[in-house]
C-alpha cells in the first residue's frame, strides 16, 4: 500500500506546480489596478473636444473629496459605456438594472454635471455586478465567503482607471472571473434555449461572489458534483469523489478556507450533540467491550455526570485516517472515511456536514509534499516516504505546510463536470429558487458584503451510513 500511496501521490504532482527555491512560482493575473487610489488631475484630462475645464475639474475634485464615485465624464467615454450596459446581457445581466435611457439622455445633452451622474453611476453599479454578484445575501443561502474583490478593485479606482485610458469596455470586462467555467457558461448562455437561461445566468453569478483570481494552486469542490478538485493554473491535476452532507440542518456550508496542514491518524472529540442528542455517551459507558471494539473512550466528570467521547486513530475512527486542516468557525473540513462503498452511491448526500473524500490518503501525501515545497524527484519521494511512514504508523500526527492552499466549497447547479462537459447538477439543498427569484427582483443596491445568516451547526463527522 505504501508504494501505491507514493505513486499515485507523485504522479498527482506536476513538475509545474511547485517553484524550484530561488525561481517564481507560476505567473499570477496582473491586477488592472494601481495599489493606491490614483489621484485625478488636470494632466490626466485629455485635451481637445472633451477637455475639462480648469473650474470643472475644480468642482469635481470638491465632489470627489465627498462621493469618490463621481467622476468627470466625456461624451465619447459615457457612448462607450452606453454600449457596455447594451450588450450586458452576454455577461448574464439585464441592461433595464442600469439606467441606460438615463445615461442616454444625459449624453444628448452633452458634457457637464448630469453626464459626471449618470454615467458614474451606471459604471459603478455594473462593477458592483461584474465583480461581487448580482445576487443579494438574502439569497445566497448557507454561504459564508467574502468576496476579496471589493477591497482588490475599489469601483472608484476601477472607474478612474477606464476614463484615464478610455478603456470603458475592456476595464468593465477585466472584472469578470478567470475560471475558464465562467467562460464555457458564457458562451452556453449565447445559444441556450430560455428556460435554460436563467439557470445559466444564476450559476454565472456564482462565480462573482468569489473571488475574481482563485489562485495558482487549490483545492475545490462543488458539492452537488460530488466531486473534489486538485487545481494548478486553473487545470485539474486530479480529482476526488465526495460525500456532503445531508440536506437540512446538516447541509455543507459553502467556505473559503485555507489548508493550514494535514492531520494523519486523526481522534474525534465527539460533540456533545451526538454524545448526549443522540445516545452515544450512554452507549460507550455502557457497553464497554463495544466501545473498544469501535475505538470509543468514555469519560463521565464525578461532580457534574457530564460524559466527553474522544474516538482513537484506528481504521474504525469517524474521520478515517486523514483529516485537512483547515480552520474555519464552522468545522468543516476534508477527511477519510472507513465506509469507502459509499463512494460507489449515485447520490452522496449523506454526512453530517463535512465532506468525505475518497483516496485521502493520496491526497494528504500529496498536500504534504505540496506545501512542503520539496522541488526535486528526489525531495519529493522523500517527502512521501515520510508522509507514507506517518499515515501508517497509527498515531496522531499533525503535518504543517510551509506552502498554504485555498480551499474553494462551492454550490453550482450548472458547469463543467471532471471531464470538461458542461452538465446540469442536482440541487439538492434547494439552493437555486431565491437565486432565480432575485434574477427576477429590482437590482438591489447598497448590498451588504457578509452573510447575515447564522451558521448551522455542523458537528464533525459521525459515520451513521
Amino acid at each position: 500500500m505504501g508504494k501505491w500511496m507514493i505513486g499515485a501521490a507523485l504522479a498527482a504532482i506536476p513538475a509545474a506546480a511547485i517553484a524550484a527555491p530561488g525561481q517564481p512560482g507560476p505567473k499570477a493575473p496582473e491586477n488592472i489596478l494601481p495599489p493606491e487610489p490614483p489621484t485625478v488631475t488636470a494632466a490626466q484630462v485629455p485635451a481637445g473636444s472633451d477637455e475639462v475645464t480648469s473650474s470643472r475639474m475644480k468642482a469635481f475634485e470638491t465632489v470627489q473629496s465627498v462621493a469618490p464615485d463621481v467622476q468627470p465624464w466625456n461624451v465619447a467615454d459615457a457612448q462607450a459605456l452606453a454600449a457596455v450596459i447594451a450588450g450586458i446581457g452576454a455577461e448574464g445581466l439585464d441592461p433595464k438594472d442600469y439606467q441606460l435611457a438615463e445615461l442616454q439622455a444625459a449624453i444628448a445633452r452633452g458634457q457637464g454635471g448630469a453626464l459626471d451622474q449618470a454615467a458614474s453611476r451606471s459604471f459603478a453599479w455594473l462593477v458592483e455586478d461584474l465583480r461581487d454578484g448580482r445576487t443579494p445575501m438574502e439569497a445566497r443561502k448557507q454561504w459564508f465567503v467574502v468576496d476579496p474583490d471589493p477591497d482588490r478593485y475599489r469601483t472608484a479606482d476601477v472607474m478612474a482607471q477606464a476614463l484615464r485610458s478610455h478603456s470603458v469596455a475592456a476595464t468593465l470586462a477585466s472584472l469578470n472571473p478567470e475560471h475558464p467555467d465562467y467562460a464555457a457558461l458564457k458562451a452556453e448562455l449565447a445559444t441556450a434555449a430560455p428556460a435554460q437561461r436563467k439557470l445559466i445566468r444564476a450559476n454565472m453569478d456564482r462565480w462573482r461572489w468569489l473571488a475574481k483570481d482563485l489562485g495558482s494552486q487549490y483545492l475545490i469542490t462543488n458539492v452537488p458534483e460530488y466531486q473534489l478538485r486538485l487545481t494548478v493554473n486553473d487545470k485539474i491535476i486530479s480529482t476526488y469523489r465526495t460525500i456532503v452532507g445531508k440536506p437540512g440542518r446538516t447541509a455543507t456550508p459553502q467556505l473559503a478556507e485555507t489548508v493550514e496542514g494535514v492531520i494523519f491518524n486523526p481522534t474525534w472529540t465527539v460533540p456533545q450533540s451526538i454524545v448526549k442528542g443522540e445516545g452515544l455517551g450512554a452507549k460507550v459507558l455502557g457497553n464497554p467491550g463495544w466501545a473498544k471494539a469501535a475505538g470509543y473512550k468514555g469519560t463521565r466528570d464525578p461532580k457534574t455526570g457530564f460524559v466527553t467521547v474522544v474516538q482513537q486513530p484506528g481504521a474504525n475512527n469517524s474521520l478515517g485516517l486523514m483529516k485537512v486542516d483547515m480552520p474555519n468557525p464552522h468545522a468543516i473540513f476534508l477527511h477519510d472515511t472507513p465506509n469507502r462503498n459509499l463512494f460507489n452511491q449515485e447520490n452522496r448526500a449523506l454526512s453530517h456536514g463535512c465532506i468525505r473524500t475518497e483516496r485521502a490518503q493520496e491526497l494528504a501525501i500529496t498536500l504534504a509534499i505540496l506545501g512542503n515545497l520539496a522541488t526535486t524527484p528526489e525531495t519529493r519521494k522523500a517527502a512521501a516516504d515520510e508522509a507514507v511512514a506517518i499515515s501508517t504508523s497509527g498515531k496522531y500526527t499533525r503535518v504543517p505546510v510551509q506552502k498554504t492552499m485555498p480551499v474553494y466549497i462551492t454550490y453550482f447547479t450548472m458547469g463543467r463536470d471532471i471531464t470538461g462537459k458542461l452538465r446540469q447538477f442536482n440541487d439538492i439543498y434547494g439552493r437555486d429558487a431565491p437565486v432565480l427569484a432575485s434574477l427576477d427582483a429590482p437590482r438591489q443596491a447598497n448590498r451588504a458584503r457578509a452573510t447575515s445568516e447564522e451558521a448551522v451547526e455542523i458537528v464533525d463527522d459521525l459515520q451513521t451510513t
